[in-house]
């Protein structure tokens, strides 16, 4: 396995959900562990009710996921309102429903557009937009459902997510429950998502104007109750205990912890979640797996690598939610401050995924899915050795996807000009040509097959043997190959295990008998790859 890999065969639920709800926050416009502290009071208030470890369970994942559901039709937010984030965002100072709420709605038409263009969209809205909005509503719910039905969640989880935007007047969405019948875990978690937003801006005497204000309206009047009684314990070490830590090990019942094809399962249920944000990623994070997957098959990478590198592939797009639909599917030219936005989403899926155990490796090999080995990437801007031999599997995978997809700005590339594109990459000096040529065989491009050296040697692996057989360490072999050791390590296993040695000195004999040490060959393979050393063959 490559340095950059440290696979981990067990995944902590929790964990994988915690982590999305921070994506959750930044499509919100909400600071990163707005959801991790609400879950934490909605646990409070279900052990206040009097909740069983089964049923606060159920509050745990519904708190978690109750808004997850809300980037789906961001697309179509973005289409009406111009920012879906910025829309979100006003959830938590405008009435939920009625009048006020219709109102506040119709004065965030086509903001940040011409007045032009937001009297056609006031005009579109009016015909056809307030019935597609109320759709969407309810839309929301059934989507964060059909992922729940797809994680290690019981029917009393895809109830309470369900009911997140039901009421306790029954003027919700779909406004088909009201009262009791609303799932107590909805009525807890949507309660307090709103009272964490109300503690955090203006402390005890707005969480109290809050529930004073949607008592026996919006919220369970008996829960607002509880709340006014104990505003302060409710609010008590929200800020001075890591939330993260403390809503992990905060998992009611037993940790539900997934393993081996379970982690497969849920990180490409999530994946293909988070590719609905835009119509133009649709099956975008798949597509990278699979392909990077084939690639690192086409390299000879190690099996934990080539699993690595497909999990990483499921999570790199996460990042996503936190930039707007108004980026994503503008159809003209980006100006700076929105590139400054999409340069972030690399950075945003490693904040993402840093604090799981589980998940922080697949977030740093996706920090630097953007990179060039010319430092004209981003967000660091690194170069060469310091970009991962797995994230440059990658980032050259993702590339080649996203070309070969329509984006609001161009239609989608052919093959072959994606192709050319991906090889003028690797002239200038940006990407690495054996990746390139992986990647493109895996895409099923004819390409020049590699030469091979004797009993089946790659052309990398005759590199490495020449090296090795001089008596370099694995250190100085990754040094003058721009390889990891570890990756070195793997080259010398398969090496043995093809020409049947089992220490240099026969190693050093084959490669005599079969020529493969003329004085000059290693310099002179060195300087033909120049900065281009591939690094993952």
């Amino acid at each position: 396995m490559t340095a950059d890999a440290r696979l981990s065969d067990r995944l902590r639920l929790a964990e994988l959900v915690g982590a999305l709800s921070l994506g959750v926050d930044l499509g919100f416009g909400q600071p990163m562990e707005h959801v991790l502290r609400q879950c934490r009071i909605a646990l409070r208030l279900g052990e206040w009710v009097g909740l069983r470890p089964p049923d606060q369970a159920t509050v745990y994942y519904t708190a978690l996921l109750v808004n997850i559901g809300c980037h789906t039709d961001a697309h179509e937010q973005a289409k009406w309102f111009g920012d879906d984030i910025a829309l979100k965002a006003a959830k938590y100072t405008q009435p939920a429903s009625g009048a006020r709420a219709v109102l506040a709605g119709i004065r965030q038409i086509g903001k940040g557009n011409p007045l032009l263009r937001r009297f056609r969209l006031g005009l579109e809205f009016a015909l056809d937009g307030h019935r597609d909005m109320d759709a969407m509503i309810e839309r929301h719910a059934t989507m964060a459902r059909a992922l729940v039905e797809q994680l290690p969640l019981d029917r009393a989880v895809c109830d309470g997510v369900s009911g997140a935007y039901e009421q306790w007047d029954g003027k919700g969405w779909p406004g088909t429950l009201k009262g009791d019948q609303v799932p107590i875990a909805a009525r807890i978690a949507t309660l307090a998502e709103y009272v964490e937003v109300a503690g955090r801006v203006g402390g005890a005497v707005q969480v109290k104007a809050l529930a004073n204000a949607r008592r026996g309206r919006q919220f369970d009047p008996s829960l607002c109750d509880l709340v006014l009684a104990q505003t302060d314990d409710l609010l008590v070490d929200l800020d001075d205990v890591r939330s993260w830590s403390a809503v992990v090990d905060a998992e009611p019942m037993l940790a539900i912890t997934m393993v081996g094809d379970e982690i497969d399962a849920a990180l490409s249920a999530v994946a293909n979640f988070v590719d609905l944000k835009s119509p133009y990623f649709l099956g975008h994070a798949q597509a990278v797996a699979e392909l990077a997957h084939d690639a690192a098959v086409e390299l000879g990478m190690s099996t934990e690598d080539t699993l690595l590198l497909r999990r990483a592939a499921l999570v790199s797009g996460f990042g996503r939610l936190g930039v707007s639909n108004s980026i994503w599917d503008k159809a003209g030219s980006l100006g700076p401050g929105e590139w400054e936005r999409v340069r972030m989403q690399p950075y945003l899926t490693e904040r993402m995924l840093q604090e799981s155990a589980g998940l922080a490796t697949l977030g740093a090999i996706a920090a630097q899915i953007r990179e060039r080995l010319d430092g004209s990437g981003y967000p660091r801007g690194l170069t060469t050795t310091a970009i991962t031999p797995n994230a440059r599997v990658l980032g050259v995978a993702d590339m080649y996807q996203a070309m070969r997809e329509p984006r609001a700005h161009r239609p989608a590339y052919s093959a072959g000009v994606a192709a050319d594109r991906m090889r003028a990459e690797v002239q200038s000096g940006r990407l690495d040509g054996d990746v390139v040529h992986a990647v493109l065989a895996a895409a099923g491009h004819r390409v020049p097959r590699r030469r091979e050296g004797p009993a089946g040697l790659t052309a990398r692996e005759v590199d490495v043997l020449r090296l090795a057989a001089r008596g370099m360490t694995n250190k100085d072999v990754a040094a003058t190959l721009s390889l990891a050791p570890k990756t070195v390590a793997n080259h010398i296993e398969h090496i043995y295990a093809k020409i049947g040695a089992s220490n240099r000195a026969m190693a050093s004999l084959f490669a005599m008998k079969n020529g493969l040490l003329p004085d000059d060959e290693p310099e002179r393979a060195q300087r033909q790859r120049g900065p281009l050393a591939p690094n993952n063959s």
